[in-house]
């Protein structure tokens, strides 16, 4: 028998698994612990308030992240917000979404990620070579504060199509949305009837008194990095851009991870038409094109891309290495990380793995000297000793058993 939007989103087991997911990564924080101690009954609270349609959004908690050269404003959301998220996003939304999406859209998906995105740019630059050696151009694109401008009522209509306008899933949908409302008590009335038209920054918003933000105002704009269910809307958001320039104007080499983008053509007519036509459908979502960080460049130059620096030489040869401002945030990132461990605010294994990942991205795109002086820093912070030895990164420490990462 086939349940229901609802019946699935209710069900014990699926909400069992939500938390199993929802708790995962943050057994150490004290708040994830209280709620493990109590969780079923927390599970069947949530699984009453589905039902009873009684849901309301939890505390939140907010903070930055430094992340691939960049400041972002996190919001942290409660288990409980976060197990109907998990249901709702690996159950429902995110399987339809994927059959919607461009296979060259690769952001905040399982089996994709930043990795493949690179990969495919690369893919996209031999093909592109095969076709027409190394003359043409790339156009690189970006989407200004693209979480903080996504329109709550287009973002839900778009979201809503996906589910045949169901009308549970509509109430959910605006008991979430109605937790992203920002107050803008400060803004005149005359800001306030344009605010949906101009860029909207969350990092300077927090800078605002919060005895200006009185609840008098709300904008109905802007959804939380941090909530899966905004790492959807990213995905999908700008479908509508992916599928014009991919099926409309037939264009093979263009891919998107978040809010980059790139073409690549043969032609700086065609780059400039395409740029042309995506401003007018991203003015039409609230999207704002950044010209700041948007431009065209030779496909035989020196570019970056997802903070890896690229060359298509005349043979066809791709050189990338990375950005070095990627090491240099990676060495001050482990000097904080090591006060955190030493002060018991964090478990070193969090650290590890971390690392691990790091060094397996960007290990092949560092010159000798960066492995050298990383590898040194990291054994003098956390009392270890680290050895390559056949494509393996070997993590010892004196006290306990080898830890052992192959290199890809």
């Amino acid at each position: 028998m086939i349940m229901t939007y609802e019946e699935i989103l209710c069900d014990a087991n699926t909400l069992y698994a939500g938390y199993k997911a929802s708790i995962k990564g943050s057994k150490w924080k004290e708040s994830t612990q209280r709620f493990i101690l109590n969780f079923l009954r927390y599970i069947f609270e949530v699984q009453d308030d589905l039902i009873n349609r009684t849901l309301t959004n939890g505390p939140v908690d907010e903070f930055e992240l430094h992340e691939r050269g960049k400041i972002r404003p996190i919001t942290s959301i409660p288990v409980k917000d976060r197990i109907v998220r998990h249901v709702l996003c690996d159950q429902l939304l995110v399987p339809k979404i994927r059959r919607k999406i461009i296979y060259d859209n690769c952001a905040s998906l399982k089996g994709r990620g930043i990795s493949m995105q690179r990969k495919r740019f690369e893919i996209h630059l031999r093909k592109y070579y095969k076709l027409y050696g190394n003359d043409g151009y790339i156009l690189f694109g970006d989407f200004s504060k693209f979480y903080d401008n996504i329109i709550h009522e287009i973002a839900k209509k778009e979201l809503l199509e996906l589910f045949e306008d169901d009308e549970f899933i509509d109430w959910l949908l605006t008991v979430i949305f109605d937790g992203f409302k920002v107050d803008v008590s400060y803004m005149s009335d005359d800001e306030y009837a344009s605010c949906l038209d101009e860029v909207f920054n969350k990092l300077e918003y927090r800078k605002i008194p919060k005895s200006k933000l009185t609840g008098e105002k709300f904008m109905e704009k802007s959804v939380n990095m941090g909530d899966q269910l905004s790492q959807a809307i990213g995905i999908y958001y700008p479908h509508r851009i992916d599928n014009y320039v991919k099926y409309v104007r037939g264009i093979k080499f263009y891919g998107r991870y978040s809010d980059d983008w790139y073409i690549m053509s043969p032609s700086k007519e065609e780059l400039l038409d395409l740029l042309e036509n995506i401003k007018r459908i991203a003015h039409e979502y609230g999207i704002h094109i950044n010209m700041k960080k948007t431009r065209i460049v030779k496909i035989s130059g020196t570019y970056k891309f997802l903070q890896i620096k690229y060359t298509l030489t005349e043979s066809g040869k791709i050189m990338k290495r990375i950005n070095p401002d990627r090491v240099y945030t990676m060495r001050r990132k482990l000097k904080k990380l090591a006060v955190k461990v030493e002060n018991g605010e964090i478990p070193y294994e969090n650290v590890e793995g971390m690392f691990k990942g790091w060094m397996g991205d960007f290990y092949k795109l560092m010159s000798r000297t960066q492995r050298k002086d990383l590898l040194e820093l990291y054994e003098g912070l956390f009392n270890k000793t680290i050895t390559i030895v056949k494509k393996k990164m070997i993590i010892k420490d004196r006290s306990q058993q080898e830890s052992t990462w192959e290199v890809a």
